[in-house]
């Protein structure tokens, strides 16, 4: 009996070897149906417990060079939304947690209208 895999032998579905992977479709098989009426669609994933779901998905960006660090943060505005901070930390002596948790305090006290 050959081996699945071997040369000349069959594949994992008895077809010959070097064929389809395992979890693709045979030549019979049909997707599911769609969804009709009476069947309930799947709910959104619901925001994890203490996040805003009006918050922006992204707070910060940060990039790293050999010297420094540059940390983007977003700022929410009613006229616009491309407004973001920039901040140019020098890696040898600055703390990058401690920017990062201040620049966050200063984007909320600042009043953008």
């Amino acid at each position: 009996m050959p081996t699945p895999g071997a040369p000349g032998g069959r594949g994992p579905r008895g077809g010959p070897a070097g064929g389809p992977h395992p979890g693709a479709p045979e030549a019979g098989d049909r997707p599911a149906p769609p969804a009709g009426p009476g069947t309930a669609a799947p709910l959104p994933a619901a925001p994890p417990i203490g996040v805003d779901p009006k918050a922006p998905p992204v707070e910060d960006v940060i990039v790293t060079t050999r010297t420094a660090y540059h940390v983007l943060r977003f700022v929410e505005t009613t006229f616009d939304s491309s407004v973001f901070l920039h901040l140019w930390l020098d890696r040898s002596t600055g703390n990058l947690a401690l920017a990062r948790l201040r620049l966050r305090e200063l984007a909320e006290r600042l009043v953008l209208v």
